[in-house]
């Protein structure tokens, strides 16, 4: 049993989004499982997939922090490194720029929000129309530079749109990035913001898979997920909200 410290809001998130983050850490994009990682192999992923993720949480974790260290280090300290290390590697190697001492969240949020203002400059005036449409933002008159601005106020906000905006850009990215080996529920809500992000996130993929191939396989995972744990942190913090 792994005893390692595990982020507290991953003990409240919904399976489906456990199940995303548990095929991100064990799949390859085609579906098959990755040639380095165990967690498939053991009996706890058999009693616990895909249904009951929250079971084997810890395990989950302990394996995802092992591609996030050196494999030498990893095996003489018996883990990974610390979640608050692979975020800040993964928002260097993404091309952000921090203060070191900043919480975990703040880097977070750097980071879904260069994924959201690049979703959103990459779309062309029709998709910038349609989101702001499914998201039932006003527009009198289109400009592309104010529908641009009104989205991404949308999103610092806190509002609902800004929420759903927010998971939609997240599903479109990993869901292109995970290919086969994922499976993600969405509401009717999301579908069509989520489809039509799906063309502007493409120069993001582009620079992603650039990262991928010179960082290594690793990022392959740590991207991935770190996307997916910082998602599952501000839904968290939404569903708070609604209570």
């Amino acid at each position: 049993m792994y005893n390692g410290k595990i982020l507290t809001f991953l003990w409240h998130a919904a399976n489906s989004d456990l199940r995303v983050l548990c095929d991100i850490v064990t799949k390859e994009k085609d579906g098959s499982f990755r040639a380095t990682e165990t967690l498939s192999s053991t009996d706890l992923y058999s009693r616990c997939y895909p249904d009951s993720i929250m079971q084997m949480l810890p395990e989950l974790f302990h394996e995802f922090r092992l591609f996030g260290g050196n494999s030498v280090l990893n095996f003489f300290r018996g883990e990974g490194p610390e979640y608050s290390m692979i975020l800040r590697d993964v928002a260097r190697k993404c091309g952000l720029s921090f203060n070191t001492r900043r919480a975990d969240e703040d880097i977070e949020l750097l980071l879904l929000d260069k994924l959201i203002s690049d979703s959103l400059d990459g779309a062309s005036d029709d998709e910038l129309k349609q989101i702001m449409v499914e998201l039932k933002v006003p527009a009198i008159r289109f400009n592309r530079v104010k529908a641009v601005r009104s989205l991404k106020t949308l999103w610092v906000s806190g509002s609902k749109p800004g929420y759903l905006l927010m998971v939609s850009v997240v599903t479109a990215v990993i869901s292109q990035l995970a290919g086969k080996g994922l499976t993600i529920a969405l509401s009717s809500t999301l579908v069509p913001v989520a489809s039509v992000l799906l063309g502007p996130v493409g120069l993001i993929l582009t620079s992603l898979y650039c990262v991928m191939d010179v960082a290594g396989p690793a990022y392959r995972v740590t991207i991935q997920a770190v996307i997916q744990i910082s998602y599952i942190r501000q839904k968290y913090k939404f569903e708070l909200l609604k209570k």
